[in-house]
């Protein structure tokens, strides 16, 4: 009994001084076009980092690389210590990765219940009440008063919390979020954030990209920035707007 616990925290410490995700050497081509270039860097448990840099700097296809969309010409992607570079969408989801899209992938045609139904169904654990997930993910994303409308009736901030909400039913440990506060007011903002920060409360480690700096600075424990495909820095939020080549690249010198 006694050996049997000490080998349960020996496991415990081993997962925890592994860093949750761990991207190396990723690069992606298009043709002439490199999109992704030699990008590495890692992501502990319990973070919430930010993914910052000009539109076409690579960061959603930064995206698409980890959760399987599309394919690396070199690098790996190791999660929770293992490869996954390679795998399939589903199955990097079913591994504990969740992901949005910055133009949400909803059917229109469908209720918000029913698209959070499918999401609760395809990640569903044993003996989980179904109805009582889905209705939890609703309140927890502030979407339990619109359950029974139409996807295609929504505004552009409501189709962001569907598409999240359906995230959450996977029970993911690492939530990849693109641009979830884009077209919010300061006060949805304000909102957005305080989910977030709940999230990580949560259990969820969170990567999310997004352009309003001062949400950024307000949620990120690290920042990471991309420009051309490739990293130019990296670190503490308040130093990282500070940097010269991101203020150059990215920033402006207005910002500055």
């Amino acid at each position: 009994m006694v050996f049997a616990s000490r080998l349960k925290n020996v496991a415990q410490s081993l997962e925890n001084s592994v860093p949750l995700l761990e991207i190396e050497g990723l690069t992606k081509s298009f043709g002439g076009l490199i999109a992704v270039k030699n990008v590495g860097f890692d992501i502990n448990k319990g973070e919430i980092v930010g993914l910052i840099g000009p539109n076409g700097s690579g960061k959603t296809t930064l995206f698409n690389l980890i959760t399987g969309f599309i394919k690396a010409d070199t690098g790996k992607v190791k999660f929770k210590g293992e490869d996954i570079t390679g795998l399939s969408p589903h199955r990097i989801a079913r591994k504990g990765i969740g992901r949005t899209f910055q133009i949400p992938q909803l059917f229109s045609n469908m209720t918000v219940y029913q698209t959070v139904l499918v999401g609760v169904l395809f990640g569903r654990k044993r003996k989980e009440n179904t109805a009582e997930r889905v209705n939890a993910v609703l309140k927890l994303v502030g979407l339990s008063d619109k359950a029974d409308m139409l996807c295609g009736q929504l505004s552009g901030p409501d189709k962001k919390r569907v598409e999240l909400a359906r995230a959450l039913t996977q029970h993911p440990t690492l939530l990849l979020l693109d641009e979830v506060l884009a077209g919010l007011n300061p006060s949805e903002i304000e909102q957005a954030i305080k989910l977030i920060k709940h999230l990580r409360e949560l259990g969820i480690t969170i990567l999310m990209v997004e352009h309003i700096i001062g949400a950024i600075m307000q949620v990120s424990d690290r920042v990471i920035v991309l420009n051309y495909g490739e990293k130019i820095a990296e670190g503490a939020p308040s130093e990282v707007v500070k940097a010269e080549q991101v203020i150059r690249a990215y920033l402006g010198a207005a910002y500055a």
